[in-house]
């Protein structure tokens, strides 16, 4: 891709995405630049990737065809105020807080500029996110793709009406860490049958990778998955009614309930 990649904020989710751009081959190094508010930021992300760094966010905004906000939700209104005036109205800003909306983005930039609200998720980190968009009316095809590339140097997307960003939230954005409180649970019980605290992590770990590169890859429904596991009396069926007289489904269903109704307070 011949276009300049511009990040403002350069924490773990810009460092994500940025490691996914170079590693995929998909930007030349000296096509990206990031601003923070430290130095030593700044001077971290030069030495590990090459890229141009500035302590200037307008200098980013300047020369960025795409600029990825990549800060915390209430620092946005800040940000948005500081380059509203510097950007080329060519240039796409993207958004990747949780409750910031392409509304909000539009109208922090005077409505003059075409933006995209995505929400990748952490896992991004590993080359294995999951990212959300919803783009802006008016963004021609070819720009949607060249986004789409952008996130998927990194992962998996899928493009959503932006009124669904909420439960996109609770279903990938936030369930990582359900997930890891589920592997956390798996090892304690192993270790409650006498496995290593540290090869139970691995066992319980690798499980979940290998479960859901069998949904992914098989395109097979999950419950015929957990089926095809489920031998007539057996180990598995035991395990799977104790989780549902527990209530595991209705637990999971319900804290996504929550996570995306804070998600649409946040929002507000």
């Amino acid at each position: 891709m011949d276009k300049v990649i511009g990040f403002i904020g350069s924490g773990n989710m810009a460092s994500a995405i940025i490691g996914g751009l170079i590693k995929s081959n998909l930007v030349v190094p000296e096509n990206i630049i990031s601003s923070a508010k430290t130095k030593k930021t700044i001077e971290d992300a030069k030495k590990k990737y090459g890229i141009e760094t500035t302590l200037d966010n307008r200098e980013v905004a300047k020369k960025a065809d795409y600029l990825i906000i990549a800060v915390k939700p209430h620092m946005y209104g800040e940000i948005l105020e500081e380059i509203k005036d510097i950007l080329n109205r060519d240039t796409i800003v993207i958004g990747i807080a949780a409750g910031i909306s392409i509304k909000y983005l539009k109208q922090g930039l005077n409505n003059e500029v075409q933006v995209v609200k995505a929400m990748p998720n952490t896992p991004a980190m590993v080359g294995e996110g999951m990212t959300g968009i919803a783009f802006d009316i008016g963004i021609s095809d070819e720009s949607k793709e060249e986004v789409l590339d952008i996130f998927n140097s990194f992962g998996k997307t899928e493009i959503i009406d932006e009124k669904l960003m909420d439960a996109f939230t609770a279903i990938s954005g936030s369930s990582p860490a359900y997930v890891y409180m589920m592997i956390e649970a798996m090892a304690d019980g192993g270790v409650l049958e006498g496995i290593p605290r540290k090869q139970a992590y691995t066992m319980a770990a690798q499980a979940v990778l290998g479960a859901a590169k069998m949904v992914l890859d098989t395109g097979t429904h999950p419950g015929v998955l957990k089926d095809n596991v489920c031998s007539p009396g057996g180990t598995t069926i035991e395990a799977v009614a104790k989780l549902e007289e527990k209530g595991l489904r209705t637990a999971v269903i319900e804290a996504m309930k929550v996570c995306a109704d804070k998600s649409k307070v946040m929002g507000k």
